[in-house]
C-alpha cells in the first residue's frame, strides 16, 4: 500500500511527458488548432493504415482511415455507427476504440504491439472536436510560393531562406550562431563544392581579401572548377547505382565509365536539371536525338545484370524493369515504389495497378535476362559504340585513353514487342491483366492528351508547373548534400511513412523559385551557401543542445565527417599526390590482398584484384572502380554505397574501423610520406614544416598550444629514430611513388609520423 503514491506520481510524470511532447518534439503543448497533415495523419500512418489503409488486400473490416469518405462512412454492420463523427469524438468509433481498456475492442490490438501515446490521443480528440478535417497528403499538394515570414531581426538575412529559418527559429526562442572563422568557412565551402580541401594559396588570398564581396568571389571560383562537376556526380552516381561490374555471382566487369563522364560534363556545363532529368529519361526518344542524349540514357541500364548460365531469361529481364521502375520513383518522386509490386501500397495510395502502369514505360526495351557470358565484357543490348570520331566531333568530354571503341548501354524502345501485365505478387510468371501507360492519380493524372504515352511523355508529367514532387525532391537532395539532412529528412519518402518536413514553407519556396528560374542547379546551390544559414558557425551549447539536439532548426551549422571520396581526395590533395585528371575508366587503387579471390565464384575476369600502378594510384575517390559483390573497402568503411540499387541518401557513422583504415590504409601513409618528403627538401625550419603541413590538412592556422604539442612529438620522434633508423627506414617503406633522393630518413620519417598523425585528427575529416 506504500508504494500507491509513488506509483500514482511516476504515472501521472508518464503522462505528463508525453503530453509535453509535440510532432516535432519540442513544443510542451497541443497545439491550439490540430493540422491533419502535420500532427494527426503520422499517427494514423504509424499506428492505423496497415490495417485501415490503402491497401485493399490487407484492409479489415472494410475500413479505411487514410480518406475521409472512408473515415466518415458507416461501419460494416453498423449502419448506426462511424470511424470518425466531426466534432464528437465520444461518437467516434474510432476514438472509442484507442482509449478503450478492454482488450477485445482496443485498437490498435494488443497483439500489433503498436500503442498510441496519451499526447496521440489528445491530438486526435482535438482534431476531431475542431471538426476532423481532412487534406491530401501535403507533398501530393503542388508547391506554391509563400510570402517571406516576418522574423524578429531584418539584418540577419543574406537572401529568402534565412527569413524561413529564422522565423522558425524564433518559434522556438533560438537564436542563429555568428559567422564562422572565415578558415572554416572556407573549409567548408570547397569541400561542399569541389569535394576538395583549399590550397595554402587560397586560404592566404581569403584571409586578406576584407572587402564584402570576397566570400561570393570564392563561391563563384568554386563554382566555375571543374572538380564541381566530379563532387556533384558523388550522390547521382549513388541514385544512378552506379558501377563498374554486373552484380551477382560471376559479377564481370562492365563499362559504364562513359555515362559517368557525361554527368560530371553536365554538372559542369550546368544543364539545368530538366534537360538532364530528360536526356536521362529519354534521350533517345528525343526528335533532336544525338550521340550525348543516347549516351545520357545510360542512366537507366546502371542496374545489376546477371551473366550466368542457367537463369530464366524472362525472370531476369523482369527484374532489370523492376529496378528501372523502383529507380525511377526513388530518384524523381522520393516515394517507396517498390512497395507496390506485389501488392497495393501499405500507407501511400500507390495501387500494384498503379506500379505496372508504371512500369510499362520501362518495359518496352529490346533487351533479354541474360545476354553473354561471364568471361565476355561486352555491353548488353541496345548499345552504343563510341569511336574516336565520335570523341573527337560530339563526345568530347568522354576522357577515352585508347583507339578501341567504347560499348554503353543505352535505351531504345521497339512498338509493340511486348504488353505488359500486373504480375501476380510480383511473380514474373504470374500475368494478369494487361495495363497501359499511366502514373499513380493521387500524384498527378497523366494526361495522354499532354503527354505521349512514352518516357519523354513521363518526363514531361514530371515537369509539369503542377507536379507537386519533382522539384521539391530535388531541392530537398541538394540541401541534404550540403546541411547533412534534407528538409526532409527522409529524402527517399515523401510519403505518409516519411518524415515531415522541418520547414514546409521554405521547401515550397525553394521547389517553386527552382522551376521558374529554369531549373538552374548551380543557382540553387549558390543561394544555398550564400545564405546567412549557412555561413554560420558550428558551435553550440548546453540550450541548443537541449532544445534542439539533432539541430533540426539550424540554429548553428552541423560538423559531419567528410564522404568517403572526400576522404580520400583530402589525403591525395593536401600531400601533392593527387592526379586531378577529369574522367576516365575506373581505376584499382590499393587494395588488401585477396578479398575477390575470396568473394567470388573463381571465373571470369575480375576473379582476382589486379591493382593498378603510377599515376592511376592517386586518382580521385569517385573514379575508384566499384566491383558490386566486393566494394572499395576502405570506402566501404567510411559508409559508401555498394551501388546494388538506387540510394538517396547515405549512413553518417562512426566505427573503430575508421579509425584502423586512417591509421593503416597505405594511401594515407604513401601520402604522409610523400608530403614530409616535399616539405623535407624544402628550404625552411622544421617548425615551418610542421606549420605548412597543418595549414594543408586542417586548413587553417595551427594555435600555439598545438603547435607546442606537435614540434614536441616531431622531436620525440627524431629521438627514437635515431636510435631505431632500421624502424625509420621501414616506415618510410610505403606506396609506390619514387622516394626523394639523398632524404636524411630519421627527420623525414619523424615529420611522416607528425604528419600522419594530423591525418587522424578528427578535425581533419570533418567539415564543419
Amino acid at each position: 500500500m506504500s508504494t500507491t503514491p509513488l506509483r500514482i506520481a511516476l504515472i501521472a510524470l508518464i503522462v505528463s511527458s508525453c503530453l509535453d511532447q509535440t510532432s516535432d518534439g519540442y513544443d510542451n503543448k497541443v497545439p491550439d488548432v490540430v493540422d491533419f497533415n502535420f500532427h494527426v495523419r503520422p499517427i494514423l500512418s504509424d499506428k492505423c493504415f496497415a490495417c485501415h489503409g490503402p491497401d485493399a488486400n490487407k484492409r479489415e473490416a472494410d475500413l479505411r482511415l487514410d480518406t475521409q469518405e472512408g473515415a466518415y462512412a458507416a461501419l460494416k454492420d453498423y449502419n448506426d455507427k462511424f470511424a470518425i463523427v466531426a466534432g464528437k469524438p465520444e461518437q467516434s468509433e474510432a476514438f472509442l476504440r484507442i482509449t478503450a481498456a478492454d482488450s477485445t475492442i482496443m485498437m490498435p490490438p494488443p497483439e500489433s504491439n503498436l500503442k498510441l501515446s496519451s499526447y496521440d490521443i489528445e491530438l486526435i480528440k482535438k482534431w476531431i472536436e475542431q471538426g476532423a478535417g481532412y487534406k491530401p497528403h501535403w507533398a501530393f499538394v503542388a508547391p506554391k510560393k509563400p510570402e517571406l515570414p516576418k522574423v524578429s531581426d531584418n539584418d540577419w538575412p543574406s537572401n529568402e531562406i534565412d527569413h524561413f529559418i529564422l522565423a522558425r527559429l524564433d518559434e522556438k526562442k533560438l537564436k542563429p550562431n555568428e559567422t564562422a572563422a572565415k578558415s572554416h568557412l572556407l573549409k567548408r565551402v570547397s569541400f561542399d563544392l569541389t569535394g576538395l580541401p583549399p590550397s595554402i594559396a587560397m586560404q592566404e588570398a581569403f584571409e586578406k581579401d576584407t572587402s564584402p564581396e570576397a566570400y561570393e568571389r570564392v563561391v563563384d571560383q568554386l563554382l566555375d572548377d571543374p572538380h564541381y562537376g566530379e563532387k556533384m556526380a558523388i550522390h547521382w552516381l549513388d541514385i544512378a547505382r552506379y558501377a563498374d561490374s554486373h552484380g551477382y555471382q560471376d559479377d564481370s566487369p562492365r563499362t559504364m565509365w562513359p555515362w559517368r563522364d557525361w554527368v560530371i560534363h553536365s554538372f559542369n556545363k550546368n544543364y539545368p536539371f530538366d534537360k538532364f532529368l530528360t536526356w536521362q529519361l529519354a534521350g533517345d526518344l528525343l526528335p533532336e536525338k544525338n550521340m550525348e542524349t543516347l549516351l545520357a540514357t545510360g542512366f537507366n541500364r546502371n542496374h545489376k545484370i546477371t551473366q550466368e548460365g542457367g537463369v530464366i531469361d524472362e525472370e531476369y529481364r523482369i527484374e532489370y524493369v523492376t529496378d528501372r521502375t523502383n529507380t525511377f520513383g526513388k530518384a524523381f518522386l522520393g516515394l517507396t515504389y517498390e512497395c507496390a509490386k506485389c501488392h497495393d501500397h501499405k500507407y501511400d495510395p500507390i495501387s500494384q495497378k498503379d506500379y505496372y502502369s508504371t512500369f510499362a514505360f520501362f518495359d518496352k526495351v529490346p533487351e533479354k535476362g541474360l545476354f553473354g557470358t561471364f568471361d565476355e565484357n561486352t555491353a548488353d543490348p541496345p548499345r552504343m559504340e563510341i569511336t574516336d570520331e565520335m570523341v573527337n566531333e560530339v563526345l568530347t568530354f568522354v576522357n577515352k585513353k585508347d583507339s578501341y571503341p567504347v560499348s554503353v548501354m543505352i535505351m531504345e524502345d521497339s512498338v509493340g514487342i511486348r504488353d505488359t501485365h500486373i504480375l501476380d505478387r510480383g511473380n514474373y510468371d504470374a500475368k494478369t491483366d494487361v495495363v497501359t501507360f499511366d502514373t499513380p492519380k493521387a500524384i498527378m493524372e497523366f494526361d495522354t492528351l499532354s503527354f505521349d504515352s512514352n518516357r519523354l511523355g513521363l518526363s514531361k508529367w514530371l515537369l509539369s508547373d503542377e507536379h507537386p514532387l519533382t522539384s521539391r525532391v530535388f531541392v530537398n537532395r541538394i540541401w541534404q548534400e550540403i546541411f547533412g539532412r534534407g528538409i526532409v529528412k527522409t529524402a527517399g519518402d515523401f510519403g505518409m511513412q516519411g518524415e515531415l518536413p522541418t520547414h514546409p514553407e521554405l521547401l515550397d519556396w525553394l521547389a517553386v523559385d527552382f522551376r521558374e528560374n529554369g531549373w538552374d542547379i548551380k543557382r540553387l546551390v549558390k543561394q544555398i551557401v550564400m545564405s546567412s544559414t549557412y555561413t554560420q558557425s558550428a558551435q553550440t551549447n548546453k540550450r541548443k543542445q537541449d532544445k534542439d539536439p539533432e539541430n533540426r532548426f539550424l540554429s548553428r551549422m552541423h560538423r559531419t565527417r567528410l564522404g568517403a571520396e572526400m576522404i580520400r581526395d583530402h589525403v591525395l590533395a593536401s600531400s601533392g599526390l593527387l592526379n586531378d585528371e577529369i574522367g576516365g575508366p575506373s581505376v584499382k587503387p590499393y587494395q588488401p590482398d585477396g578479398l575477390w579471390l575470396a568473394a567470388t565464384s573463381g571465373r571470369g575476369v575480375l576473379k582476382a584484384y589486379v591493382q593498378d600502378h603510377g599515376e592511376n594510384l592517386y586518382r580521385r575517390g569517385i573514379y575508384t572502380f566499384i566491383k558490386r559483390t566486393v566494394p572499395p573497402p576502405s570506402m566501404l568503411v567510411f559508409d559508401a554505397s555498394n551501388r546494388d540499387q538506387c540510394e538517396v541518401r547515405r549512413l553518417n557513422t562512426a566505427t573503430p574501423l575508421q579509425a584502423l583504415v586512417m591509421l593503416n590504409d597505405p594511401t594515407v601513409l604513401e601520402a604522409s610520406r610523400v608530403l614530409a618528403e616535399n616539405l623535407g627538401s624544402a628550404d625552411m625550419e622544421d617548425q615551418k614544416r610542421i606549420e605548412n603541413a597543418f595549414k594543408r590538412i586542417v586548413c587553417r592556422d595551427a594555435k600555439p598550444e598545438e603547435l607546442d604539442v606537435l614540434v614536441g612529438y616531431y622531436k620525440d620522434q627524431v629521438a627514437y629514430f635515431e636510435s631505431n633508423r632500421d624502424d625509420a627506414i621501414e616506415f618510410l617503406n610505403v606506396g609506390e611513388y619514387t622516394p626523394e633522393k639523398n632524404r636524411d630518413d630519421v627527420t623525414i620519417a619523424a615529420l611522416m609520423q607528425v604528419i600522419h598523425t594530423m591525418y587522424n585528427l578528427e578535425e581533419a575529416t570533418t567539415r564543419s
